[in-house]
This record gives structure tokens, sequence and C-alpha cells, in this order.
């Protein structure tokens, strides 16, 4: 059978045309797996660049010392390529560094009248979030062979107690509760942050010593922690603030949300500290 030649040229313009729609649907289809794929590549892009790193400089209170390693560990796992550095000691120590121009990203204090030397100047640091509270505690030798029951007991002749410096959190927190108890008492030592003071008696260089709840769970049996009613009346609150000009910031930051965390809070009270 012989086609015409007007039937076979209508034939290929049909087929031409059928090809050039596939070709098209195939474009389509390729810019469309582009597209998809265009948004992935950014967000991985944009999760790298997201990555921490750089070395976060910490000054807290050195009651804050086990607690606050353990945290550093646990940022540093999470976030590798960051380091955590620790300049623990009394909170006013600390502070009037950080006022003299001492480089850090992140203050701890155990008080908020020692946060307040930092921020009264408001170009030092930003708002302060108190995170954890502490209460005092006696801390006497092991066997607690004195027989100290009550913070009275502190007072008796030949007792050699040391208690941490007044300008120091510990320290004015151990003379609000002796002022609540009417009570008076001159230590043989004043110490300038509260390890100072438990030392003295894990050395038995002394007998008792006034810290707090963590420092003495801190030591295990190296002392004996005696309670005392009037510690109520003198409970710290801890703030932690972002210093401003950090040279880490937002490694500092992310540190801060852990201390924060469900996480972190679960290992601060583990460490015998109270939720704020």
């Amino acid at each position: 059978m012989t086609r015409s030649p007007r039937r076979t040229r209508r034939m290929l313009q049909v087929t031409g045309a059928g090809a050039a729609a596939l070709l098209t649907l195939s474009a389509c289809s390729s810019s469309d797996s582009d597209a998809s794929s265009k948004p992935a590549s950014a967000s991985s892009s944009s999760s790298s660049s997201a990555k921490l790193s750089g070395t976060v400089t910490v000054f807290a209170a050195a009651s804050l010392k086990e607690s606050f390693t353990k945290l550093a560990a646990e940022f540093e796992k999470q976030h590798p390529g960051t380091k955590v550095t620790f300049n623990f000691g009394g909170s006013d120590s600390l502070a009037a560094n950080i006022t003299a121009g001492a480089p850090a990203d992140v203050f701890a204090a155990a008080s908020t009248k020692t946060m307040a030397i930092v921020t009264d100047k408001k170009s030092n640091a930003t708002t302060p979030v108190t995170f954890v509270r502490n209460q005092l505690e006696i801390a006497t030798l092991p066997g607690n062979p004195d027989k100290v029951s009550s913070l009275k007991d502190l007072t008796k002749s030949g007792l050699k107690v040391v208690l941490c410096d007044e300008t120091v959190p510990c320290g004015a927190a151990a003379q609000k509760a002796l002022a609540a108890s009417g009570l008076k008492l001159t230590p043989v030592s004043y110490e300038q942050d509260v390890k100072g003071a438990l030392t003295k008696v894990e050395l038995k260089e002394a007998d008792a010593a006034v810290v707090y709840k963590t420092d003495v769970k801190a030591a295990g049996d190296k002392v004996d922690g005696v309670e005392f009613p009037e510690s109520a009346k003198a409970v710290n609150d801890y703030p932690i603030t972002l210093l401003k000009n950090a040279p880490s910031a937002e490694a500092a930051k992310a540190f801060i949300a852990l201390v924060r965390s469900a996480e972190g809070q679960k290992i601060l009270t583990e460490a015998g500290f109270l939720k704020p």
C-alpha cells in the first residue's frame, strides 16, 4: 500500500511534536529535582556554619567547681572543637578581676550582691539569670568527734572553727545566719573562698567550718555534715551572665544554655544545689 506524500508529512509533524513534549517534560522533571536538592544543600551549609568552636572562659564561684567541671566535659562532648576553661574562686575576687578587664566570657557568682559588682556597670555584662540556689551546712571532722549538732555548738570554748571571709558570699551568709540566731562567733581564721574553709577541716587544721551543702557532699567521707535551721534564712541565689565583648560569645551562650537546661539542672541538683 502506497502512502501519499501529504499524509507522510503530517505523521512526521505529529511525531516531532510528541518528541518535543517529552523533552519538555524531561527538562521540567530535571529542574524540579535540582530545585528540591538545593534547599538540602543550603541547609547543610547553614548547619555547618552554625557549628561552635573556640574556648569559653568561665569565671565561677568556688562552690561550682565539681558540677561545672562535669558540665564542661558534657559541653565539649556535644560541641567538638570547643574547650571550656575555668577560673574558680571567691565571687568578690572574680568580680574585681572582671571589672579590671580580665578576659572572660561567662561569670557565675554565688550571690546577687557580688554579681552586681559586675552588672552595675551595664557595659560589663548582659542581664544575669539565677540558675541555682545554695544553703549552708556545718562541716565537721569525720565522725563528728566534738558532737556538733547546732550552730550554737560552734561557740564552744576550745573549738577551732573556720568561716569564709565576710566579703565572700558564703561568709556573708554565715554572718546572716549567726545574726538570726543572736550568736557571736570568733573563728580561728577567715578564708577567701568556701573551698579554703573546707580544706582546713579536711586537713584537720580546724574542727568545723560553715560551708555550703554542696561542698560537704563533694568532700565525701573527708568530713561530716551537720544541718542547722538558721541556714534557711541565709540561702544564696546563684546568677549567671554572658559578659559583654566576650571573645567566644556564641559558644558562651551555648554553655549558659546547657547550665540552665534540664540536663544541666540534673547535674547541679545531684551536686546538692537547690532549684531557683
